[in-house]
């Protein structure tokens, strides 16, 4: 039987102890002696944490803190220059919203956000998560913060048997069971970081947890089988080519509609992506030009919703309608078109 207060006692002591050391995060000894996070900080991680590890994110983190230090500067900032920062990160919408948001509270709120969960919920692009993860660990907000660590921790410390994502209410519900005004914003974190260090979507480490003594998944006997989840249809397959266009130590790069998948972002030029195949005299119609074109062989690439083979076609000469990009600089393309490039420059057969 769960004991909330004696529960959130308990996680809290382990917090102060065991908090992770993260570029963004004011640590529990600080904040105890007064010390606030940078709701920009705050608002960037959070954003860039959303289908990212720690470890993936951290980097491009500190990269926009040293392009781009406060949120107004983000806001200056040109599309491209931002989308290509981005690059690697995968869900570009995600950079669009950034985008959006950042000139929001730039161009509406004179650079400061809103210290208030529904005054956060009315920037662009944040939804319920977000800002209620802003308003408890940037501004002490009495939230209910929920990502899939917490649905984690609360679908094994109450053995929610109803799978996800049908379970995701009543684990909002649960968490907000233990929400209290004391220390909002580091018990969100505390939640966090219990599950992504401890109760671990594989292999979780029982033995380690302060709050086991309240876990009904751990009674079961098989707390790793929870969440529960309903099984993962397949994800249909599509085909494409992708054209390496090079000139010189130049390749040929296109930008792609703002909109849709990949939106904004710099990409190769590529036909459609579709369930069937391309014959070669039909993919030759969307070469950027006339040219010599040899096969380099195919990669494969997965995302959200689907799984991706892009066949490549390499040649040498110039194009119109194209933009130049040094070799060296390709790393600004998204992983798929990063990945055909780099298969595309050093399998030519």
């Amino acid at each position: 039987m769960v004991a909330p207060d004696d529960l959130r006692a308990q996680l809290l002591a382990w917090y102060d102890a065991n908090a992770r050391d993260l570029p963004w995060r004011v640590g529990p000894s600080d904040h105890a002696v007064g010390v606030r996070a940078d709701p920009y900080r705050v608002w960037l991680s959070e954003v860039m944490l959303q289908q990212t590890t720690v470890p993936h994110a951290a980097p491009y983190f500190l990269k926009f803190l040293s392009l781009w230090p406060t949120v107004s500067d983000l806001a200056a900032a040109p599309d491209s220059d931002v989308m290509a920062a981005w690059a690697g990160l995968g869900y570009y919408a995600r950079a669009r919203n950034l985008l959006a948001c950042a000139r929001a509270v730039a161009g509406r709120h004179g650079g400061v956000f809103p210290d208030t969960e529904e005054g956060l919920r009315a920037l662009p692009g944040l939804g319920p998560y977000t800002a209620a993860a802003v308003g408890a660990i940037a501004f002490d907000r009495t939230t209910n913060v929920v990502d899939g660590n917490v649905e984690r921790v609360m679908s094994r410390l109450f053995a929610v048997e109803v799978p996800l994502p049908d379970a995701k209410p009543e684990l909002k519900r649960l968490a907000a069971s233990l929400v209290r005004d004391h220390r909002p914003g580091d018990w969100a974190q505390a939640l966090m970081d219990l599950g992504a260090t401890v109760c671990r979507p594989k292999s979780p480490l029982c033995d380690r947890c302060p709050i086991s003594t309240h876990c009904a998944g751990l009674a079961t006997g098989a707390p790793e089988a929870y969440p529960r989840k309903t099984p993962k249809a397949v994800r249909p397959h599509r085909h494409g080519v992708a054209f390496v266009l090079t000139r010189g130590d130049q390749v040929a790069v296109v930008r792609r509609p703002p909109k849709g998948l990949l939106g904004g972002m710099l990409a190769l030029p590529t036909t459609d992506w579709r369930a069937a195949r391309w014959a070669d005299d039909e993919a030759m119609r969307h070469a950027p030009t006339q040219a010599d074109w040899k096969g380099v062989g195919e990669v494969e690439h997965g995302f959200t919703h689907f799984t991706l083979t892009l066949r490549l076609l390499r040649a040498e000469g110039d194009a119109d309608g194209v933009l130049w990009s040094a070799r060296r600089d390709l790393d600004a393309l998204p992983s798929v078109f990063l990945k055909a490039a780099r298969a595309g420059l050093t399998n030519l057969i």
